[in-house]
């Protein structure tokens, strides 16, 4: 195939509206595509409007209210998820603030990746202070709630 013959044949339908051409000659065949540079229409899009709200979550109550907190066994989370007092939505809460717990009882459960993790104390005691609200989110190791060893 002639070279001179190719280029020629672009030179030729650079800046006109041909997009295709082919050439069969005795010493072979020629296709020549030239990209007219259409595109489809660009409809603008309006991109969503994403708000950035901070959540300012309660913290757990001052420390100060319980005087002499070493005297106190600390429950913690061991994991981060959602606290719940309660087994279920409508039942009561494992334990109340002034109850009496024995080693092993279930006092809450701390929701991860839609596994329901029973927490269960570690003494026996009274229960002090509860310091997290149902149903809000908590992170590893935070104290949960204050027991009274007996």
């Amino acid at each position: 195939m002639n070279k001179e013959l190719l280029f020629e044949i672009i030179e030729k339908i650079k800046g006109t509206n041909i997009e295709e051409v082919e050439l069969e000659t005795k010493d072979g065949r020629i296709k020549v595509k030239q990209y007219l540079g259409q595109t489809q229409p660009v409809i603008p899009v309006q991109q969503p409007v994403v708000e950035i709200k901070e959540e300012i979550i309660s913290a757990p109550a001052p420390k100060t209210e319980i005087k002499e907190e070493s005297k106190y066994h600390v429950i913690k989370s061991p994991l981060v998820g959602t606290f719940y007092r309660a087994p279920s939505p409508g039942a009561p809460p494992f334990v109340e603030e002034g109850d009496i717990v024995s080693k092993g009882q279930v006092v809450c459960i701390i929701e991860a990746l839609k596994v329901m993790n029973e927490i269960e104390s570690d003494v026996n005691g009274r229960v002090v202070k509860i310091l997290v609200e149902n149903g809000q989110p908590v992170e590893y190791g935070q104290e949960l709630m204050y027991i009274e060893p007996r």
